[in-house]
C-alpha cells in the first residue's frame, strides 16, 4: 500500500466515521436515548475496571472508534482495488449493511462478554447502527472517490 493510498483510506476513515457519529448523536437527541457509540464505549472501559482516568477513557473510546472505522475502510478499501465489488452507491450500501450486521452482532458480544447492560432501548440502538453504517459507507466511498480523484489530476498535471 503506498502513501496516496494510505491517504485515501485515513481520509474517507474520518470523514465516514464522523458522519456515523453524527447521525448516532442526533438519533440520540432526537429519540432521547443513549445511542452515541463513544459513550457507551466510555462505559464499556470503565466496566471492564481499566485503571484510567475517566477523561483517558472517554480519549481511549474516541480512538477505539475512529480506529474500528479505519479497519472497515482498509476491508473496503481491499474490495474496490481487487474488484471485488465495484466502488459504487450499490456496493457501498451492500458494504454499510454488512457493516451495520457486523457492528450488531459485535456490540451484542460486547454487552455478554463483559455483562454491561446499559439502560437503553437496545432495539432502536441496533436499528439505528444499521443505519449508521450505511451512512458510514456511503461517505467512505464518497470521500474515497474524492480523493482518488483529486490525486489523479494531480498526478496528470493538470490545471485546472
Amino acid at each position: 500500500m503506498d502513501i496516496y493510498a494510505l491517504l485515501q483510506i485515513v481520509v474517507a476513515t474520518i470523514a465516514a466515521t464522523s458522519a456515523m457519529t453524527l447521525f448516532s448523536y442526533v438519533i440520540s437527541a432526537s429519540f432521547r436515548e443513549l445511542y452515541k457509540e463513544p459513550v457507551l464505549l466510555t462505559f464499556l472501559l470503565t466496566q471492564l475496571k481499566i485503571d484510567l482516568s475517566l477523561k483517558s477513557k472517554a480519549t481511549l473510546a474516541w480512538l477505539l472508534h475512529y480506529f474500528i472505522g479505519f479497519i472497515f475502510v482498509v476491508i473496503y478499501h481491499f474490495l474496490w482495488v481487487n474488484n471485488i465489488l465495484q466502488l459504487s452507491l450499490w456496493s457501498a450500501f451492500l458494504l454499510g449493511s454488512l457493516s451495520g450486521i457486523i457492528g450488531i452482532a459485535g456490540w451484542m458480544i460486547l454487552f455478554r462478554l463483559t455483562d454491561y447492560k446499559p439502560d437503553i432501548d437496545y432495539k432502536g440502538y441496533y436499528i439505528q447502527l444499521f443505519f449508521a453504517h450505511i451512512i458510514f459507507a456511503l461517505v467512505a466511498a464518497l470521500f474515497y472517490y474524492l480523493i482518488s480523484t483529486i490525486f489523479l489530476i494531480a498526478q496528470s498535471n493538470v490545471t485546472i
